[in-house]
């Protein structure tokens, strides 16, 4: 990404991640050798240490690996916004996935909010955590109407969204989303606080231990250089999987770059965490610091091994800086790499459907904070034998990118009160219409163990043909053994 040539210039302050230079380094031992606990945890960013800790508090032992030290990794270099605001999504979500799946991944997103402030106050962490309204502004008259159109589907799914005509920032704007309750915090002194929690009554952190490899069965067992771990469960919480097998996970996961500046302007900011709607992204957003308050200044993303000379993406954001504030030193730089999935939803669950008790938790885009924080109390329950309301969004082995074959055509000739299972080839959909014409489209997975279900044509239920769990013909649950009902499926017009 750089040509080595003599550009003239000259990178703006420390080039260290703010979070990194205001905490100290982290000192736990490596692996001491073979060992045996209940649940083994690779990775010591958000989602390991988050992870490790619930467990804990459960009453599981576990031990966490990391090749280097704790949060030093991906999450040490985050720009730290705890918010469920994350680009212009939900209204896409409702459209691709339906509302339901939608649903999920903002009741989960805003369920990490929760959970961190509740972590917070609970064990009285020191960590800068602050109440702030999160912003995607439009920053050109084309996506006024994205805006708009992205109030009403967020304010649709219950989050607390809403228009603003105008900004508290020193340029024009053409209307943004506000969401409420959101927050901010220092990521390594929150991180910190809980990893000297999960230290001891049999939970370990190892450090400087790299994992080299897992293998399945009871127990599954997970190969370091120092050692091995034995556990009923392991997590892969690294950045990218380091195991994928059937090696299907990197056809769907990519990198992406972005870069922040710490900057010191004379301007008091308001109060808020800013992006903007367009390409190329700017983030902003104010962190306390010794000597006066700091702004983060983050963006100018590209994918990884792609884009300009480094240099030149961090001159991006400087004259951009310098363009809307009086700048008064620039006191840090540093570049971060984001995991992105091929449909923007991060990745959380079991590797596979059969895998058994191996999981992960990758492809956060550019908001780990709250995805990172649900991806914890998804596996979590899971491993626990909890039943937990968002596994179906964020499920590893969902396919979004399917052909998609049955269209309104092929469903026109369901009559009013029918239900039809129509299949195309791999593709199916159970359809029902209602005496007043409204039309039902759902998966016919059931959503117990996955198996097909078929119209009951007296009852007007969709019956399963395992395990007999029923569902009314709208696809709400009326018989267990399923607990949530049919999903809804989107059709191509």
């Amino acid at each position: 990404m750089t040509n080595g040539k003599n550009t003239g210039y000259t990178l703006p302050g420390r080039a260290e991640s703010y979070w990194l230079a205001t905490t100290p380094d982290s000192n736990y031992p490596v692996l001491p050798g073979d060992i045996r606990v209940d649940v083994a945890i690779i990775g010591g960013g958000i989602v390991g240490i988050t992870s490790a800790f619930l467990l804990k508090q459960a009453g599981v032992s576990v031990a966490l690996i990391e090749a280097d030290r704790i949060i030093k990794g991906v999450t040490g270099y985050t720009t730290a916004k705890i918010t469920s605001q994350h680009d212009l999504i939900y209204n896409r979500l409702i459209s691709e996935l339906g509302r339901e799946q939608a649903k999920q991944y903002a009741d989960s997103n805003q369920a990490a909010i929760e959970k961190i402030e509740y972590i917070v106050r609970s064990w009285n962490i020191s960590c800068d955590f602050a109440h702030k309204p999160a912003y995607i502004y439009a920053g050109s008259e084309d996506s006024a109407q994205k805006i708009l159109d992205e109030v009403r589907a967020a304010r649709s799914l219950g989050l607390p969204a809403s228009f603003e005509e105008s900004m508290p920032l020193p340029f024009e704007t053409y209307g943004s989303v506000r969401f409420n309750n959101q927050a901010q915090f220092h990521p390594r002194k929150y991180l910190c606080a809980l990893a000297r929690e999960i230290e001891g009554d049999g939970c370990h952190i190892f450090e400087k231990t790299r994992a080299l490899g897992i293998e399945g069965g009871e127990p599954v067992v997970l190969k370091t250089d120092r050692g091995t771990v034995r556990a009923d469960d392991v997590i892969q919480a690294t950045h990218f999987p380091i195991v994928d097998k059937p090696g299907e996970l990197s056809n769907r996961l990519s990198q992406s770059m972005s870069y922040a500046l710490g900057v010191r302007v004379e301007e008091t900011f308001p109060d808020g965490m800013f992006i903007n709607a367009e390409e190329p992204a700017r983030s902003l957003r104010s962190q306390p610091a010794e000597g006066g308050e700091l702004v983060l200044v983050v963006g100018d993303g590209h994918p990884t091994g792609h884009g300009n000379p480094t240099h030149e993406h961090y001159k991006n954001l400087e004259d951009w800086a310098k363009s809307i504030y009086n700048v008064r030193s620039i006191d840090y730089h540093w570049l971060t790499e984001d995991v992105m999935s091929d449909d923007d939803i991060p990745l959380i669950g079991r590797v596979t459907p059969d895998s058994g008790h191996s999981y992960l938790a990758t492809g956060f885009r550019k908001w780990g904070m709250t995805t990172g924080t649900a991806a914890a109390m998804i596996l979590t329950d899971t491993i626990l034998g909890r039943d937990n309301p968002w596994t179906e969004v964020y499920d590893p082995s969902r396919s979004r990118q399917g052909s998609q074959m049955i269209v309104q055509e092929d469903i026109s000739r369901v009559e009013p009160n029918q239900g039809i299972l129509i299949e195309k080839g791999e593709d199916k959909v159970a359809v029902y219409r209602d005496p007043q014409g409204v039309l039902y489209t759902l998966n016919p997975a059931c959503r117990h163990m996955g198996c097909s279900v078929s119209w009951n044509d007296a009852d007007k239920t969709w019956d399963c043909q395992c395990h007999g769990s029923r569902y009314n013909a709208r696809g709400e649950v009326i018989l267990s053994p399923a607990v949530y009902g049919l999903l809804e499926k989107k059709i191509k017009k």
